[in-house]
């Protein structure tokens, strides 16, 4: 449609200016096996009811940005089939009876290349969007994404997906740290953790916004739609 044109999402703690050809819409974690049922975030004990919510706002939000021409990113947690990029330290944290590597209801727990590993049929990546595949929490860490942002000249970032208060919220720093601003929309984030979820928002908009804004999907799309509008119509 178009790339053109300013939005100003109503935010905390203060609105979230943004032009939409600077912007790129990251989705971070939406994978199989930390929200379907029998995979590896059922298998450590959690609900992954608490995650699926966010889907239909992902959808929605996913659907609108492609729409307008906006560029999409999607990243995914997991490690090379030799493993030779996890530490120890992260596969034998938790002591659980299956861990990183180890087979899993949907192939090899978060080994690249596995079906628990791809992104949820929801939200799948077209073919010309990139996919950061990261072995650690934060998207930016050992991958190409600051290259690909640079590249594109991308300077602001609307951040959703799993989980809030780790891989959210360690990306939205990490993002910070670079010069990006973010924004995230609170229901389009989510913790197996309710307390979690209040607590990882809350950390990113405390002190003027330290390490971002927190809005929600209706009102992100309430400003899209607007900036398009105007753009088309002016």
């Amino acid at each position: 449609m178009t790339t053109n044109g300013t939005a100003i999402v109503e935010a905390e703690p203060y609105p979230f200016e943004f032009e939409l050809d600077r912007t790129a819409l990251l989705i971070i974690d939406m994978q199989r096996d930390f929200l379907e049922p029998g995979g590896f975030g059922e298998m450590l004990g959690n609900d992954v009811l608490q995650l699926r919510r966010v889907i239909e706002p992902n959808r929605r939000v996913l659907a609108t940005w492609r729409a307008a021409g906006l560029p999409v990113l999607h990243t995914r947690e997991g490690h090379r089939p030799d493993l030779s990029d996890l530490p120890r330290s992260k596969k034998v944290r938790g002591r659980g009876t299956s861990t990183i590597g180890d087979p899993g209801p949907m192939g090899r727990i978060l080994v690249r290349g596995e079906p628990g590993h791809d992104i949820i049929p929801e939200l799948y990546p077209m073919p010309e969007e990139p996919v950061v595949d990261k072995p650690g929490k934060g998207a930016f860490f050992a991958t190409d994404l600051h290259a690909i942002l640079q590249h594109r000249r991308i300077e602001k970032l609307i951040v959703t997906g799993v989980t809030t208060e780790v891989c959210v919220n360690t990306t939205v720093r990490e993002a910070n740290d670079r010069g990006y601003d973010c924004l995230v929309p609170a229901d389009c984030v989510g913790s197996y953790f309710p307390e979690f979820q209040e607590s990882g928002l809350k950390m990113i908009k405390a002190q003027g916004g330290i390490f971002g804004w927190v809005s929600d999907s209706e009102k992100l799309l309430q400003a899209l739609v607007t900036a398009v509008e105007a753009h088309l119509h002016p």
